[in-house]
């Protein structure tokens, strides 16, 4: 099979070697786990295999999301300016390579212009997020996750994207995602000592005997995410609070109900 390294060689090895080529695979998790990093690493490393790399950035502008990775030692910045990669900034344009609205069908059309842009070829996508779309009509999410793989797929395309979730903002978990990726990647945190600590699992990978241990996440300067572990817990270490995971299953039972 082929994969795709993510760019995180101790992720690659609980992988099976990286990301089969083609998949829709999601990271998930709260906010400030490393899941923007992790992309930025997956564009990274296609840049370094010479794949076609198309960014789309929904909470950060094209400006920090460049700028964090070369604080990591990822030239992104140069990728863009040689005409390797794309990045496209739904934040806050202001070029040809923006969108002005969070639509779906707009996003779709603006990558497929830039892959045309950058040439035939095996091709990386990231979205950070994509659960950003359907922030208003959270009922849509399997929907729009769906045509969106569906319609990439044919264009050689492997997908990463983030789901975002909060804990005051339940609606955005994206279990709509979880439903059609072909991977899930689930980032984690907790203090432990006073101490932030974040965690990454493998939950889900076709056609890969994946590790199913929790790692450690290490955000190291001028490198990026180290992986150490795995790690042993107890399940209140993860738990989240109760009236938090009540309101998460009110939430996904009435999304299953809304949607078409």
């Amino acid at each position: 099979m082929n994969r795709l390294s993510t760019g995180i060689r101790k992720l690659d090895d609980m992988l099976e070697g990286g990301i089969p080529s083609g998949f829709f695979v999601a990271l998930t998790g709260e906010p400030g786990t490393g899941k923007s990093i992790t992309c930025q690493h997956f564009a990274w490393s296609g840049v370094l295999e010479e794949d076609k790399v198309i960014y789309v950035t929904t909470e950060e502008s094209k400006e920090s999301v460049l700028s964090q990775a070369s604080q990591f030692g990822m030239d992104l910045r140069g990728a863009v300016e040689e005409g390797k990669a794309i990045v496209i900034d739904a934040l806050l344009g202001g070029d040809k390579w923006s969108l002005s609205s969070l639509d779906p069908e707009d996003m779709v059309e603006k990558v497929l212009e830039a892959k045309r842009e950058l040439g035939y070829g095996r091709g990386r996508l990231i979205i950070d997020s994509l659960s950003a779309f359907w922030l208003d009509k959270p009922a849509m999410a399997r929907k729009y996750s769906y045509y969106i793989k569906k319609v990439f797929h044919k264009w050689d395309l492997t997908i990463m994207v983030t789901s975002q979730y909060a804990i005051t903002t339940s609606e955005a978990f994206g279990f709509g995602v979880e439903h059609v990726a072909d991977g899930i990647i689930r980032f984690r945190r907790s203090v432990r000592g006073g101490v932030l600590r974040r965690y990454l699992m493998v939950e889900k990978m076709r056609q890969t005997n994946h590790d199913l241990r929790m790692y450690l996440i290490k955000i190291v300067p001028n490198k990026g995410i180290e992986l150490e572990g795995p790690v042993s817990f107890t399940r209140e270490d993860l738990a989240l609070p109760y009236g938090v995971t009540e309101r998460i299953i009110r939430s996904k039972i009435k999304k299953e109900r809304e949607t078409p």
